[in-house]
């Protein structure tokens, strides 16, 4: 069975480590927040100028000044400062950010990633994912395997503007964990119920299946 948005953001939290400093992309990665293991201490830091962004708030503690990137309400965390968004571009881009989760539109086999836009649909604006992908060694995407119509997201090569190239190395769908490496996709884990059929037949760039492939824990 196909992992929720919510399970999906669960299972990328248990690549947390303690004391890591880490960036959440728009969508599903903002789910994170929620799902940080209570036996570490990570801080969040978003674009916008926040480092340590908390849990997002319940209806009593909303603070419609204090967002995150996405413009979506958020708490802070014990700890946490405020600055502009210059300095936390430098952070980015000066490579002091251990973890980042983005979504994206597509993934190819060579480490490429798409998540900025399609050609002839109104776009906000590129926000901090190419500076994102430059300056971070760990990333983490999130996605779902296909379309709604079926059409495989994990590429050959990518048919939509990149937004990086050959700086992806995990990527965390609904139906499989997989490792980027030496030109094809490498199955790690796959989610709970799916079958290793069901994600090749779903996989279009090359995908490599070694040994007894684990269900993921939750």
């Amino acid at each position: 069975m196909a992992l929720s948005r919510e399970q999906i953001a669960q299972r990328v939290a248990q690549e947390l480590k303690d004391g890591y400093y880490v960036n959440l992309g728009i969508g599903i990665p903002t789910l994170v927040a929620n799902y940080v293991p209570q036996d570490i201490e990570v801080m969040l830091q978003s674009e916008n100028g926040l480092l340590g962004m908390g849990q997002f708030p319940t209806e009593e503690e909303i603070d419609a000044d204090l967002i995150n990137a996405g413009k979506q309400t958020v708490t802070m965390a014990t700890g946490a400062s405020v600055f502009d968004s210059a300095e936390s571009f430098a952070m980015i881009r000066g490579g002091h950010v251990d973890l980042t989760v983005l979504g994206a539109f597509e993934v190819d086999v060579n480490g490429n990633i798409a998540s900025y836009m399609i050609p002839g649909k109104l776009i906000k604006g590129m926000g901090g994912a190419m500076d994102l992908v430059a300056g971070a060694d760990n990333i983490i995407v999130t996605m779902t395997h296909a379309s709604k119509h079926g059409v495989s997201k994990l590429l050959k090569s990518c048919s939509l503007p990149l937004t990086g190239k050959g700086c992806i190395k995990k990527v965390l769908t609904d139906l499989a964990f997989i490792e980027i490496k030496e030109g094809k996709f490498h199955l790690l884990e796959r989610a709970p119920g799916v079958s290793i059929e069901e994600i090749i037949k779903l996989t279009e760039g090359e995908l490599v299946v070694t040994g007894d492939i684990p269900e993921m824990k939750f």
